[in-house]
């Protein structure tokens, strides 16, 4: 059999496991269970390489496995998924699709950058510390549960305008060159903590159903006036 396979990217492929079930709820519009797949996904995301980096001897050719395996499985469950859950939430029409392809490229795009980069070891600074350069894939896993959770508080149309703006601004900051420090210990911990209140308040007051129309929703509200 082709591969490396070992204890450091078994959490890779649970995550992307977790992500393909999610996309079967999101397809039958079980948003809640979509979205709490997404913020599992990215937990797993989170310690994946802690884990990975707790064998001591892996080969140059497993490290560079670990790299390429967890940027394809990134595509699909921060990339692709995140996408498909807006669209069947009501990111469409033109204006919608163009977000939709701009993330989906930026996206890869920027996977294939970081895993270069980090071949060549080039995200660490002068001072050993590590670092991003354009804002990690896996942030849309922080930011559509928080987006979610507000749902049940605000109309349908102001839901989907959320959803096209995160699109596009998060989809954006994939490509713009700046600097983000990698997060500490103390950072994921506060960072699960908010995922998960976003989650479980989702789960508790959210709608299970939301109403899915056609069109993009500036023209949705234009046609409430």
């Amino acid at each position: 059999m082709i591969g490396f396979y070992s204890y450091t990217v078994v959490l890779t492929y649970i995550s992307l496991a977790i992500t393909v079930f999610g996309m079967t709820q999101a397809i039958h519009g079980n948003f809640k269970i979509a979205i709490l797949c997404l913020a599992l996904s990215g937990l797993c995301d989170m310690f994946d390489g802690k884990i990975a980096r707790t064998k001591k001897n892996r080969t140059e050719d497993e490290k560079a496995f670990g790299i390429q395996i967890d940027s394809l499985c990134d595509v699909v469950c921060f990339g692709i998924f995140p996408a498909m859950i807006c669209y069947l939430l009501g990111v469409r029409g033109p204006i919608g699709m163009a977000i939709i392809v701009l993330y989906c490229v930026n996206s890869v795009i920027r996977l294939a950058f970081f895993n270069v980069m980090e071949a060549k070891n080039a995200l660490v600074s002068e001072t050993g510390e590590k670092f991003y350069r354009g804002l990690p894939i896996t942030s849309m896993a922080i930011v559509l549960p928080l987006i979610f959770m507000v749902q049940f508080a605000i109309s349908d149309v102001t839901f989907r305008i959320l959803l096209h703006i995160a699109l596009l601004i998060i989809g954006m900051l994939f490509i713009v060159d700046f600097r983000l420090k990698k997060p500490s210990n103390k950072m994921l911990s506060v960072l699960v903590t908010i995922v998960g209140t976003a989650v479980f308040i989702m789960l508790v007051f959210t709608r299970y159903k939301i109403s899915l129309r056609p069109g993009w929703p500036w023209l949705c509200w234009m046609r409430r006036l």
